[in-house]
């Protein structure tokens, strides 16, 4: 994982001093032009004095917007440093993202999920990065924030290998299904940062920082 991206924003800063030298310098020729056709006007047909404003406000309309561009231009490259470098602090901690997999690590994957009322009719499905079926465990849920452990071990009792994990829950009462919302959790080891967003990596799956709720020493 390489985190090169991450920069200070000098290279920003000699660009807009760049730029802004080359405006003060078109400003220097426009003046000189201007100094010369003045002298060497006809002077039974002087230059239009309005025709001089205009060239003016023109002129200095287009190096404010010039230098409205770099300035923005520099802040959104300032901005993206400054969020790499906030994306690369959470190496090494534990964090909670909205999603549905998680990092089987040592025999066990931790979710985290939100039911809106008791649930205590559940059934939850554990299942590897192909989509096959490993474990269903049937359980109850109260209302609120809550946590689901799985040990590793699919139907039959066989430990699985360590890896990325996806679960789904059908949580049902007496009054028919209940909206469960799902969080993973785990520990980050990388990020990816070849994107418009930084990623987080946590085992084999990759999280926009965007997604994360909670942040927390492993």
């Amino acid at each position: 994982m390489a985190i090169d991206g991450v920069s200070s924003s000098t290279g920003t800063t000699s660009g807009l001093t760049g730029s802004n030298t080359t405006i003060a310098e078109n400003f220097d020729t426009f003046l000189s032009l201007l100094t010369t056709q003045l002298k060497n006007q006809n002077p039974l047909d002087p230059l239009d004095t309005n025709q001089f404003t205009s060239q003016m406000v023109q002129f200095t309309s287009v190096e404010q917007q010039l230098k409205t561009n770099e300035y923005l231009k520099a802040l959104t490259l300032s901005t993206a440093t400054r969020t790499s470098a906030e994306a690369v602090s959470f190496i090494g901690k534990t964090v909670t993202a909205s999603g549905a997999t998680s990092e089987l690590v040592d025999g066990s994957a931790t979710w985290s999920f939100n039911a809106g009322r008791d649930a205590p009719n559940s059934v939850v499905t554990v299942t590897d990065m192909n989509g096959n079926t490993v474990f269903t465990d049937t359980t109850n849920f109260a209302m609120g924030d809550g946590t689901y452990t799985w040990d590793g071990h699919d139907s039959a009792g066989n430990q699985l290998p360590d890896g990325t994990y996806s679960i789904t829950i059908d949580a049902r009462d007496d009054n028919g299904y209940i909206p469960v919302s799902t969080r993973m959790t785990g520990l980050v080891s990388g990020v990816d940062l070849s994107g418009d967003e930084p990623y987080l990596v946590i085992g084999q799956s990759k999280i926009p920082l965007s997604s994360v709720s909670t942040v927390g020493l492993s």
